[in-house]
C-alpha cells in the first residue's frame, strides 16, 4: 500500500475507504482530490450516495426521474475520473433526507458490504458562515453516517435483517469529516486536475465552469496554507475522528 502527503508528512493510505454523502457532486467539490490520491496509492474506494439528486436544478423541463438518471450518470463518470467504479445509490428523496433508522440501516449495510478502514463524510454540524455547506440533506446524511459507523455497522444486534442478508458486522477505524474544524490536510497538488475533471462531468449543475474552477483552486490553496503545506500547494481538509 502506498502513502499520501499531508501537512503532517507522509502517512500510509488506508486499504479501503467509503465516501458517504447526500448528493451527486458533493464528493467532487469536497473530496475528489483526496480520492484520486487514495486510489493512486492503491486504496480501494467506494461511494455511497443517499440521494440521486433529483431536486438539484431549477430547470423544470426534466422530470425528477430524468434528472436523477442524468445525475447518476454524471456522478458515475466523475467517479471514473478519480479511479472509483463502485457506487451505491440509496434512493432517499433529494431535499427531504431524514437521519432516521431507515437511512442508518441503509448506510450500515453499505459499510458491511464494503468493509472500509476509513469512512469519509460530511459534517453534522451547521456552518453559520457558509450556509450552502449546511444543506439539511448534508447534515442528515452525516448524522446517519456517524450512527452507522458507531454503533450500527459493528453491532450484530443492530438491524438483524442485515445478518439475515448475509452482511456481517464491521468496525471502521477512522472517520474523516469535511466542513468542520480540520486537523488533517491532504496534499492534492498532483491530483487537482483530476478533481477538476471530475467536477467537469457535472454538466447539469455547473454553469460558468472556468469561474468555478478558479474558486475551487483558491479554496484549495488557502487550505494548503492553513495546513502548512507551503506556497503553490493545494489541499483538502478533514477532521479525523478515531472510530476503532
Amino acid at each position: 500500500m502506498g502513502m499520501i502527503l499531508t501537512g503532517e508528512g507522509l502517512i500510509d493510505a488506508p486499504q479501503r475507504a467509503l465516501i458517504v454523502v447526500a448528493h451527486p457532486d458533493d464528493i467532487d467539490f469536497g473530496m475528489a482530490g483526496t480520492v484520486a490520491a487514495l486510489t493512486s496509492a492503491g486504496c480501494e474506494v467506494a461511494y455511497c450516495l443517499a440521494t440521486s439528486g433529483e431536486a438539484g436544478g431549477d430547470d423544470l423541463s426534466h422530470s425528477p426521474g430524468e434528472l436523477a438518471a442524468m445525475r447518476e450518470s454524471e456522478q458515475t463518470a466523475a467517479a471514473a475520473q478519480v479511479g472509483v467504479g463502485e457506487l451505491h445509490w440509496l434512493g432517499h428523496r433529494d431535499g427531504m433526507v431524514v437521519a432516521d433508522l431507515s437511512l442508518r440501516r441503509d448506510i450500515a449495510r453499505v459499510i458491511r458490504i464494503e468493509r472500509p478502514d476509513v469512512v469519509l463524510c460530511q459534517t453534522s454540524i451547521p456552518d453559520w458562515d457558509r450556509i450552502y455547506i449546511s444543506h439539511p440533506d448534508h447534515l442528515a446524511t452525516a448524522t446517519a453516517a456517524l450512527a452507522a459507523v458507531y454503533p450500527d455497522s459493528r453491532n450484530p444486534r443492530a438491524f438483524p435483517e442485515l445478518l439475515d442478508e448475509g452482511h456481517q458486522p464491521h468496525s471502521v477505524s477512522e472517520i474523516w469529516l469535511i466542513g468542520t474544524t480540520p486537523n488533517r490536510y491532504i496534499d492534492i497538488t498532483d491530483t487537482f486536475e483530476r478533481k477538476i475533471a471530475a467536477l467537469r462531468e457535472h454538466r447539469s449543475q455547473i454553469a460558468q465552469f472556468d469561474d468555478m474552477s478558479q474558486r475551487v483552486r483558491q479554496w484549495c490553496a488557502e487550505l494548503a496554507q492553513a495546513g502548512g503545506l507551503g506556497q503553490g500547494r493545494l489541499a483538502e481538509a478533514y477532521r479525523v475522528v478515531p472510530a476503532g
